[in-house]
């Protein structure tokens, strides 16, 4: 996805999308439907969904038509807005785009261990993945607690957040498939998880003394407030603030930066800048930050 808004048309009349290949699509889907949907999820969870989105949108949203047995975009958006209820938080995990992997960045990790191995003896850590997807991010986050440490128990708690529920219960089982961790050491592969046989063959669980490291809870980073207890030495918010506008931005940063410990620390993604937010963190490092001194 990306940050930038949605076109507008010039006119308010709802015109329908061109057709995939020779067929025609199976609910109608016109310009109208699609700012709405634009509209609601940007409400919802400060996504900004741009124009380009309009098949990813299409494909995504059909099959909730097809569950409820609704027949139009303009009925089921019209019963998400009335009734609500549990169909946001379905309409929320469809249009969430989640792209994650093991030890992704991994200058991250590292520093994160050089970070926690400092603290040894300062008691127990907390670290928050706030936009966790399905759970490589907070595993990560543990395998170089237990390195820093040299224990499968290190002092730290892991808070680990997303605001797709389907992704944070694929984390929480811990399972995947076994290519998810090839690129891995050997020596990594084998401490930190388990391979699968019999039924499981092509999986790998991880480890549960991992599993016991990560507390898994949704959480809507457009909340006014985040209910979590810090403060947090690591903050790791990557990858995700791409698919919002500066404003929004600058509201998350203002609710997560005094979660963060004194000398905790911010961990974004490469592609992500703050140049707007000098005045509530300041970068200390390749896509690191503290807190702004004047916030301390």
């Amino acid at each position: 996805m990306s940050v930038a808004a949605p076109t507008h048309a010039a006119s308010g009349a709802s015109s329908a999308l061109p057709r995939a290949g020779n067929g025609q699509r199976e609910f109608e889907f016109g310009d109208r439907d699609f700012r709405r949907v634009c509209q609601l999820i940007h409400q919802r969870v400060g996504i900004a969904l741009a124009d380009g989105k309009r098949d990813m949108v299409y494909g995504r949203l059909s099959r909730r038509l097809r569950a409820l047995g609704i027949g139009s975009f303009r009925e089921y958006l019209d019963r998400l807005e009335r009734e609500g209820g549990d169909e946001w938080q379905a309409f929320t995990n469809a249009l969430t785009t989640n792209l994650t992997a093991f030890f992704r960045e991994p200058h991250h990790f590292d520093r994160l261990r050089e970070e926690l191995h400092k603290r040894a003896g300062d008691g127990e850590l907390r670290l928050w993945s706030c936009a966790a997807s399905t759970g490589e991010e907070p595993y990560s986050m543990a395998i170089a607690a237990c390195e820093a440490f040299s224990t499968l128990s290190p002092p730290v708690r892991i808070l680990a957040t997303d605001v797709d529920t389907q992704v944070l219960a694929t984390g929480q089982r811990g399972v995947y498939p076994l290519e998810r961790i090839a690129a891995l050491d050997d020596n990594l592969r084998r401490r930190y998880f388990q391979r699968g046989t019999g039924s499981q063959e092509g999986l790998c669980r991880v480890h549960p003394r991992l599993r016991q490291l990560i507390d898994f809870q949704p959480l809507n980073l457009l909340a006014p407030r985040y209910d979590v207890a810090g403060p947090f030495t690591a903050v790791f918010c990557r990858n995700v603030m791409i698919y919002f506008d500066k404003p929004t931005q600058r509201g998350i940063l203002s609710r997560l930066v005094p979660h963060l410990a004194d000398d905790g620390m911010l961990y974004t993604g490469h592609s992500e800048n703050y140049l707007h937010a000098a005045d509530i963190i300041q970068p200390c490092g390749r896509t690191l930050y503290r807190r702004n001194g004047q916030l301390a």
